[in-house]
């Protein structure tokens, strides 16, 4: 615990909203004789997730926010603090969730209808932020797409973590941006396969009703914290941080897992399914 807050009084109270939010909490929670323990007591949470915040390695949340000024009597000053400290590249309801990303050992995901983000071409993520984002500006586009492509970043970490895809079927025949963007997407994941950075399966749909998972999951496993999962919906996602609900989710996903083709099997559908996509565009 010592070690833990002394690295703590080493931040930069300035060097970023969140290592100020993380500052004043460690100063007001010292001025009322509070250990993060104690204080985790008072608000609902562990010391260890009060220590998260103290050290930025966590955004702030709003709801705890408030808990905090209730329980140390600052008014709204950590609520103001955590807006600031919220602001982020993506949309406020994943943001969380990527941050996680950086910190994950392991990820596993199941994606229904889209190949997942961090293993999106540049034309792949365009088109799917055009579809969805019809009325936005080429900027506002421009920024949710290198906010995309920023995130793969991890991946090229020597520390990387292990990313364990399971794809429906149905990500290979929705044509997102045309023949051209999807053999080339396709071909992407080929590679990243075959450089050992994923592993990918695919779920046909001959197996979908083996498998209970409608919707897109990822499962984060961390080293030194319990795992969580995200899943999102069209314009809304949820960080699920509840152990006996992330139980649920690793369980459905050992069975989508099982239920997939191999790894090699899956490898052999998609790089038949980029060659369609590549025959399609040279013919028309």
């Amino acid at each position: 615990m010592a070690g833990r807050q002394n690295r703590n009084q080493d931040l930069d109270p300035y060097a970023s909203p969140r290592t100020f939010f993380g500052s004043e909490l460690r100063r007001v929670r010292e001025a009322a004789g509070l250990s993060q323990d104690q204080l985790g007591e008072r608000v609902f949470c562990s010391g260890t997730y009060i220590g998260q915040f103290e050290s930025a390695t966590r955004r702030p949340q709003s709801d705890l926010s408030r808990l905090l000024d209730d329980v140390l009597g600052t008014g709204e000053h950590f609520q103001r603090l955590c807006e600031l400290a919220r602001k982020s590249k993506h949309a406020d309801y994943f943001a969380d969730a990527a941050e996680l990303e950086t910190r994950a050992k392991t990820i596993s995901e199941y994606a229904p209808m889209l190949v997942p983000g961090l293993l999106q071409t540049e034309g792949y993520a365009r088109a799917i932020t055009t579809a969805t984002m019809p009325y936005a500006t080429a900027e506002v586009v421009d920024g949710y797409v290198r906010a995309r492509l920023e995130r793969q970043k991890i991946l090229a970490d020597p520390a990387r973590p292990l990313l364990w895809v399971v794809m429906n079927e149905t990500v290979l025949r929705v044509p997102v941006g045309g023949p051209a963007v999807m053999a080339s997407q396709l071909q992407h994941v080929l590679q990243m396969a075959q450089a050992h950075m994923v592993v990918v399966q695919v779920l046909p749909f001959v197996r979908a009703a083996e498998a209970f998972m409608t919707s897109m999951a990822s499962i984060m496993v961390f080293a030194d914290a319990p795992a969580a999962v995200y899943v999102e919906a069209p314009w809304t996602g949820q960080l699920i941080e509840e152990p006996p609900l992330v139980d649920l989710y690793m369980r459905s996903y050992d069975l989508v897992r099982a239920a997939a083709l191999s790894p090699a099997e899956s490898l052999t559908l998609i790089e038949s399914s980029a060659k369609d996509y590549t025959n399609h565009e040279y013919h028309t």
